[in-house]
């Protein structure tokens, strides 16, 4: 393990943690986030400073390319997004769902070169979920079409479909700018 790592936890336990020791006292018996923001896994995107949010706000789920695989009424797909999607809907009642796509998405990319995955067949798999076709399309623009399609994976999701007072939101961050595009 980096030495890095061990010394920002070393300094989030003497330095973070106790200004936020009062919040931390009121997770401990359970979490009422509002929003489920999903995201894509790439290091450059921090869910929690982009919204500016406290711990316990939102429950983040992250994946390549905040893909939202389509739903599977017999469970075949094993998918840890699905369940984390049912747990934050039904469990844990959020009145809002944001899907976050952001400039630059390498997962997007391999959507124009797939041979480019070649060696990640995993990786090849779940970005086949997209649903997306890049034909005559910039990056940008795959990036939005994806957040879209996600939404639209969404809706099918029964545990979102079954629910009347649930917002679904698109985004797209540029990390260049800090910019955030609502869809």
């Amino acid at each position: 393990m980096s030495k890095e790592l061990l010394a920002g936890v070393e300094r989030f336990r003497t330095e973070v943690y106790p200004e936020h020791a009062e919040r931390f006292a009121e997770l401990v018996n359970g979490q009422s986030p509002n929003t489920l923001f999903i995201v894509c896994a790439d290091s450059r995107i921090d869910p929690s400073l982009i919204t500016q949010t406290e711990p316990g706000e939102i429950f983040v789920v992250r994946n390549a390319g905040n893909i939202i695989a389509p739903f599977d009424p017999d469970g075949a797909l094993d998918d840890g997004t699905a369940a984390s999607i049912e747990y934050a809907v039904t469990a844990l009642k959020v009145k809002d769902v944001v899907v976050c796509g952001h400039s630059g998405c390498g997962a997007m990319a391999a959507l124009f070169d797939p041979t480019s995955l070649a060696a990640l067949p995993e990786m090849t798999q779940w970005v086949s979920h997209a649903g997306v076709d890049p034909e005559g399309l910039s990056l940008d623009e795959v990036v939005a079409q994806n957040v879209l399609q996600q939404i639209e994976h969404l809706r099918d999701y029964p545990s979102v479909r079954d629910r009347d007072d649930i917002n679904l939101h698109g985004w797209v961050y540029n990390i260049g700018s800090g910019e955030v595009t609502v869809l």
